[in-house]
């Protein structure tokens, strides 16, 4: 495997782990203002996202590539209001977007052709994860300034559970 490619996805493991640390933020905001819905789809959230670290960290065990675990750092997203995790949640999975496409530009250069069909999944993945976070943003625009369609879409958010990723290493 290319040591640089190795490098990025070893960060990434790092990202990923992040990332479910934010949502998990997202979900402690959302406990402590009653939304228990969007605390579940939250919480649902941080499962896929330790989920997508550990897929990382086995792809990088199955090519004889050492991991190395780094500190996580602590979320700063200001949360000030019902929809402010909603667009850190989209802008974050931007970056994240970004990131995936970074490895996925350099495997390509290294003609490292078995990591970009791995990230290929990440890359759907991602589209994916904004989409949803896009959707969620134009739901509570439509109907979070109504108590009424705030507590059908807090209600509706309760039902998600997680399901593990489907793919094979």
């Amino acid at each position: 495997m290319n040591e640089k490619v190795a490098q990025l996805i070893n960060e990434q493991i790092n990202h990923e782990f992040y990332s479910a640390y934010l949502y998990l933020d997202f979900a402690n905001y959302y406990a402590a203002a009653g939304l228990d819905g969007f605390e579940n789809w939250y919480r649902v959230q941080a499962q896929e996202e330790q989920a997508h670290a550990m897929l990382f960290y086995q792809y990088l065990h199955n090519n004889g590539e050492k991991v190395t675990l780094k500190a996580i750092r602590q979320p700063d997203k200001v949360l000030d209001s019902p929809m402010a995790p909603l667009k850190a949640g989209l802008e974050h999975e931007k970056l994240v977007t970004g990131l995936i496409d970074g490895i996925y530009a350099l495997a390509f250069e290294a003609r490292d052709f078995r990591t970009m069909q791995v990230l290929d999944w990440f890359v759907k993945e991602q589209g994916e994860e904004e989409k949803n976070a896009a959707d969620l943003i134009t739901r509570m625009e439509l109907f979070g300034g109504d108590a009424k369609g705030l507590y059908m879409l807090n209600s509706e958010l309760k039902s998600r559970v997680y399901t593990a990723p489907s793919l094979t290493l």
